[in-house]
């Protein structure tokens, strides 16, 4: 089978998944009605992308689990050259499937996402006359830096049909699961949160015809946290936690792009021992938080900062008082604190290091990820870095579109149809 990519509009409004639709149409071969577009929209959204793509193929991601003929008949009837059924639906539903399928003149994709053992079912729904089937790695694994290649030559080489790789695909990773066996490529948000859909679509159609990869910054999913947070504004990151581990109620005394692991501190109020001890215990890159109980007097100023500098420290989070705010903010190392004064503390040596600190009501883990810019101070729990890293590029995709979107003359309000969305007493 001739190589195809397949546009997953993915979307919550059918009139942003047709403007996308209009823009990338040429490049794409097979237009999908995503399973969110559906259930927000039903199947006018198919509808929709039979009259305004009459030569194109429709596929309708309807995630059959049951009632399969009644389900691939209306999909068929609005339009659909293809219907989804999920693999995880028991026989009889994926052979009613297929045979109202062959009633109404389309076609069947089963969708192996979720399966432990997506060979050995791709292998037996194969012999059930579908058409394709699908590996599909779900959108909160990719979230894990997951892809669908890991087992992708063995979906291949266990069935006679044609197989499509879907889930997180770009302009690089399509010539990866073209090199495997893929045949059908979808792809979602490398086309649909593009700021130039278009654009996007043409790379990504270069990449399959010449099987060479086109370098993309975005779009990806991988475990580079580091690379990512420093991508990403604390917004994102905040937006990725459900808007949970900023640390509230700091003063950015100086500010920059801040990104690293957490060096911890527990001190005294006013002893600056333990803070200053620190400097050299920390590693190149690390990222010094101190608890010194929210209050004065100052337990870090210009001196330490310069410390600080020189042995490559990304940042300062001080839950208590700095001074030497001026000089500080010329040195241009990222330092936060509770409050400011000119009044210094003594080195008196209380407090413990490497422990777990609670700051602004966050517990602060040695190690977790510690993320500053304009806007403050996030804190991301180590055990989920990779998770939230890749969930905030995700959200700065979106904003990258929406903010195109914009600029091409409509507003936030249009753009999230927030009247649409309201909730109706």
């Amino acid at each position: 089978m001739k190589p195809v990519l397949q546009l997953a509009l993915d979307f919550v409004d059918l009139d942003r998944a047709l403007k996308v639709a209009r823009e990338a149409g040429d490049s794409v071969d097979w237009i999908e009605a995503g399973t969110p577009l559906i259930k927000s929209e039903g199947l006018e959204a198919v509808r929709k992308l039979r009259v305004a793509f009459p030569n194109k193929t429709v596929v309708a991601d309807m995630k059959v689990m049951d009632a399969g003929r009644v389900e691939v008949e209306s999909a068929a009837k609005a339009g659909a050259d293809v219907v989804c059924v999920l693999a995880a639906a028991c026989d009889s539903t994926i052979k009613e499937s297929v045979a109202a399928a062959r009633d109404y003149g389309v076609r069947i994709m089963v969708d192996l996402i979720g399966l432990k053992n997506p060979v050995k079912r791709a292998s037996q729904v194969s012999k059930f006359g579908v058409d394709y089937v699908s590996l599909h790695t779900p959108i909160d694994d990719q979230m894990q830096a997951k892809t669908p290649f890991e087992r992708l030559g063995e979906v291949v080489e266990s069935v006679s049909v044609p197989v499509a790789a879907a889930g997180g695909l770009n302009s690089e990773t399509v010539v990866d699961a073209l090199t495997r066996g893929a045949s059908i490529l979808v792809v979602g948000g490398a086309i649909t949160k593009a700021e130039n859909p278009g654009e996007a679509a043409r790379k990504i159609s270069k990449a399959i015809k010449g099987k060479v990869k086109v370098a993309t910054k975005l779009f990806k999913r991988s475990t580079d946290v580091k690379t990512i947070f420093q991508n990403v504004s604390c917004a994102n990151i905040s937006d990725a936690c459900h808007h949970e581990g900023d640390l509230e109620g700091l003063i950015a005394v100086s500010y920059g792009k801040m990104v690293g692991k957490a060096f911890t501190v527990r001190t005294m109020p006013g002893d600056w021992a333990k803070s200053v001890e620190a400097i050299d215990e920390a590693v190149e890159g690390d990222v010094i938080v101190v608890d010194a109980c929210g209050v004065g007097p100052a337990i870090w100023g210009e001196l330490a900062t310069e410390s600080a500098l020189q042995r490559k420290i990304s940042g300062v989070v001080i839950n208590g008082a700095v001074r030497d705010t001026g000089e500080i903010a010329k040195l241009k190392l990222p330092v936060y604190a509770r409050l400011v004064t000119p009044t210094c503390g003594e080195p008196k040596g209380l407090g413990e290091m490497r422990i777990p600190i609670k700051v602004s009501g966050v517990i602060v883990n040695p190690r977790d990820w510690i993320v500053g810019d304009e806007d403050g101070v996030v804190v991301v729990p180590q055990d989920k870095a990779v998770e939230i890293a890749n969930r905030a590029q995700d959200i700065l995709e979106k904003e990258n579109r929406m903010r195109a979107e914009i600029r091409e003359g409509s507003s936030l309000g249009k753009v999230a149809n927030l009247k649409k969305w309201e909730k109706k007493s």
